[in-house]
């Protein structure tokens, strides 16, 4: 397992000219050769600023879990759930990123092949894929009055994601690569008290056992997969779309269960407001795990101070060991392809923030 002291989450803002080419209805061969184009141009630029984990920036797909997506049938994208988003900026409209069930999922195609072998081609540096938790899906694809026709509780239709991820990150073992970040925001779902309700109102389940039900289906798909040289992570925000948040609470509801008992190398924590809360639930972070603290906002174009960052860090060295601790923005910078409220530059001065506060605090040599 890789340290890593510098990372970050994923997915980069579209370029304008793939971001035009998409929503003008590109498809095929031609839009494939386009985002070749432009993801050769991110990771020149991710090597330029020193980062020791490249990714493709997510330009292959609308939203960070559409590969699942675009993997199975059983999902009608034409429906969806309402979100409440919060924000300064103007909250985005009903985003279908998910779909709704409306039959069993089944798999047609792996999710990340296409991605995976254009990245071991041209990246200079070991590279991260990404994919969406299994427990992502039941929370915003299951919908009363369509859903519940071919699965009648949201446990069923999570055991039938659990699958298709775990023969993802299988696949990416057995393929090398380096590092394997599950993106898991709908643990929010256990911190904030209006959607512990909506778990027990709408979901009909006790949050706490919905909590561990979340956590076996998370280590289900991960059996197997923690191997010599490979990182597994898993990262949890509060939702991030178009520079809006639908959650708010410290991990103290969650930590002593989701720290002790998740089955990964690092764990990538929002840690960029007020909202995240304190750093004190740590403590229940075992020895030798990673915590990387997301204190770099992606939703805010004013870029931090390195003498702020390097305070929090310290802060966070109080239940933390130094050595386990490293640095990221707190979430992507597009989880849809939309992206959020920042330019590219914006994007590029946080991410070069993060590598030197990365070099200054811990002074290796990535």
């Amino acid at each position: 397992m890789a340290i890593y002291p510098a990372d970050h989450v994923g997915s980069l803002l579209r370029p304008k000219e793939l971001f035009d080419a998409r929503a003008a209805g590109l498809q095929g061969e031609a839009l494939r050769e386009l985002e070749d184009e432009h993801i050769q141009v991110a990771l020149r630029r991710q090597e330029e600023i020193g980062l020791p984990i490249f990714t493709d920036g997510e330009f292959r797909r609308r939203t960070f879990m559409s590969d699942f997506n675009d993997s199975v049938d059983g999902l009608d994208e034409g429906e969806a759930l309402p979100r409440d988003w919060s924000g300064s900026g103007p909250a985005p409209a009903v985003t279908r990123v998910s779909g709704v069930a409306v039959a069993r999922i089944t798999q047609r195609r792996r999710m990340t092949a296409h991605e995976v072998a254009f990245m071991r081609e041209h990246s200079p540096r070991p590279i991260k894929i990404t994919l969406p938790s299994a427990n992502q899906f039941p929370a915003i694809a299951f919908k009363r009055g369509i859903s519940d026709a071919v699965y009648p509780t949201h446990s069923e239709l999570l055991w039938d994601v659990v699958p298709v991820i775990k023969r993802e990150i299988a696949a990416l073992v057995d393929e090398g690569v380096d590092y394997i970040q599950i993106d898991a925001p709908r643990y929010s779902y256990y911190i904030d008290p209006k959607w512990r309700d909506y778990v027990r109102e709408e979901m009909r389940m006790d949050p706490d056992d919905a909590l561990a039900e979340a956590i076996r289906a998370d280590n289900a798909c991960l059996e197997g997969a923690r191997l010599d040289g490979v990182t597994l992570a898993i990262h949890l925000c509060r939702g991030n779309n178009r520079s809006q948040w639908y959650a708010e609470g410290g991990y103290d509801a969650i930590a002593e269960s989701l720290f002790g008992q998740l089955n990964v190398d690092r764990f990538l924590l929002e840690y960029d407001s007020e909202r995240a809360g304190t750093f004190e639930p740590l403590r229940f972070v075992p020895r030798g795990k990673t915590v990387v603290l997301g204190l770099v906002s992606t939703k805010v174009p004013a870029v931090e101070r390195q003498a702020d960052l390097i305070a929090r860090i310290h802060e966070a060295e109080a239940f933390v060991p130094l050595e386990d601790l490293a640095l990221s923005p707190q979430c992507g910078f597009a989880s849809t392809m939309e992206g959020n409220l920042l330019t590219e530059d914006d994007q590029w001065a946080k991410l070069r923030l993060v590598v030197e506060t990365a070099r200054q605090v811990w002074g290796r040599g990535f």
